[in-house]
């Protein structure tokens, strides 16, 4: 690993990222609630932008580990991740409020468990 701060700062900005997106999903119980209104609309877009960050962040930390990392926490689908950012950026009037509903309901809290072990195991290694 070349650069173990830059590591443990995009974990740090990847953990805090997905608590927010875990908190701003917990104010809709359907994915109906994102179309209702414009703040419906308002809270689909800035979990998207995070959804974004997240994928980006993934990239970076393959680029940096030369993809040795992240493959050692298979609880994740990383390439799944990566890809949920080309589609929001590229692809953006394609957005489905139902998916982006499913993976912040049913996969956010394992990504950010799985983040904060591989901080753990990583950073606290490397500063320890």
């Amino acid at each position: 690993m070349s650069d173990p701060t830059l590591l443990a700062d995009i974990l740090e900005d990847m953990i805090a990222t997905a608590g927010k997106i875990e908190e701003r999903c917990g104010r809709v119980k359907t994915s109906d609630e994102f179309l209702e209104d414009e703040e419906g609309q308002i809270l689909l877009d800035s979990i998207c932008m995070l959804l974004i960050a997240v994928g980006e962040g993934v990239k970076q930390i393959d680029k940096l580990t030369n993809g040795d990392l992240l493959c050692r926490y298979p609880a994740v689908e990383w390439k799944r991740v990566a890809g949920i950012r080309d589609i929001l950026s590229h692809h953006y009037f394609d957005l489905n409020a139902e998916t982006i509903f499913g993976v912040c309901s049913k996969r956010i809290a394992v990504l950010k468990q799985t983040l904060e072990k591989i901080y753990q195991d990583t950073v606290s290694v490397e500063r320890g």
